[in-house]
């Protein structure tokens, strides 16, 4: 049985992928349980895994070099999987440092003791961002990703870079996962659809950035569990230059207008009465630091791993609506 660290395990893509891995290995689980979001949708998380004998839960924070080591030291982890990072991109134009004690310090730590105590595979998340305001779409892991237009697509580029390094270096075998725009039931409570369904309940209208003209790759979550599941068994093997370093999009592959988002996500929530009534919706201009569409070439993925999305929008959002009413309102 492997044992595999996840670090972010009381995040929304770290709890989805240790539930889905716990019967096949065992899971060495790390987060720092901050309050960016709703600390008791984390506790929540944790409890599904408690149950479980081959679940193991170390509290601590990625920039914390000694907590690191020890795990590693510890429990010599055969597969690493960093989800922990402090996200967002509108929070990351008022409060830089968290960016950079989590996203830059902390993925050097999980480098380092890769390095350290040498792992089969470290799999770690990038992002969508990273492609900044590029104007080629399908966005494809070939595009130069060279323009960044917030500090969080800066420092998940910069771990693309580092984690490359580290590669070359110390024969480290890494791959990047640039995510699009995931959702699913107890999710993020600062992704838009949850601060939309939020206000819905309220009464209060809705603010829809640029006018409503912007086109997301919205990628259920059991979409990028699998996708991540069928990667970290398999090792990206040398390249032309040597390295054990590869990078991969995982997203829906059919972007959706943020409008149509909307419209059915209200559909949804009518449906299960978690809200009685359609709400005002607000059009404002474009934010700093947004895009205007995200639109993922998973052809590569699908390639080296029939890596193929499943779960419809209307699926999904159906699905975060049932668990809404179930979870906030029964």
């Amino acid at each position: 049985m492997k044992r595999v660290l996840i670090t972010g395990v009381s995040g929304f893509i770290g709890n989805n992928l240790a539930k889905s891995l716990i019967k096949d290995a065992e899971i060495i689980g790390v987060d720092n349980i901050n309050s960016y979001y709703d600390i008791n949708l984390k506790k929540e998380r944790l409890n599904d895994l408690d149950k479980y004998n081959n679940f193991i839960f170390r509290k601590g924070d990625l920039a914390d070099k000694e907590f690191i080591d020890s795990i590693f030291e510890e429990y010599k982890p055969n597969i690493v999987i960093n989800l922990a990072a402090q996200a967002g991109v509108r929070y990351s134009i008022d409060n830089p440092q968290a960016y950079i004690d989590s996203n830059i310090i902390g993925f050097f730590n999980i480098l380092e003791a890769c390095r350290k105590y040498p792992v089969e595979h470290l799999v770690y998340a990038s992002s969508s961002s990273v492609y900044g305001s590029n104007k080629k779409v399908p966005y494809s892991t070939e595009d130069k990703v060279d323009n960044p237009v917030s500090l969080y697509a800066a420092t998940k580029k910069s771990n693309e870079l580092m984690a490359h390094a580290y590669s070359k270096l110390y024969d480290i075998p890494t791959t990047g996962l640039r995510f699009f725009t995931v959702y699913g039931p107890a999710g993020r409570p600062d992704m838009a659809y949850f601060k939309f369904t939020n206000k819905m309940v309220k009464g209060e209208k809705i603010q829809i950035y640029n006018h409503g003209d912007m086109y997301r790759d919205f990628t259920y979550i059991d979409d990028i569990v699998d996708g991540v599941s069928k990667v970290m068994v398999s090792p990206p093997k040398p390249n032309e230059d040597g390295v054990k370093y590869k990078i991969y999009n995982i997203g829906n592959n059919k972007p959706e207008s943020l409008m149509d988002f909307v419209h059915i996500l209200e559909e949804k929530l009518l449906k299960y009465e978690v809200i009685q009534k359609r709400v005002e919706k607000e059009l404002l201009p474009m934010q700093p630091g947004d895009v205007y569409q995200t639109y993922a070439d998973i052809s590569n993925i699908q390639r080296d791993f029939g890596f193929s999305p499943k779960i419809s929008l209307e699926e999904g959002l159906d699905k975060f609506a049932k668990w809404y009413k179930e979870y906030y309102m029964e």
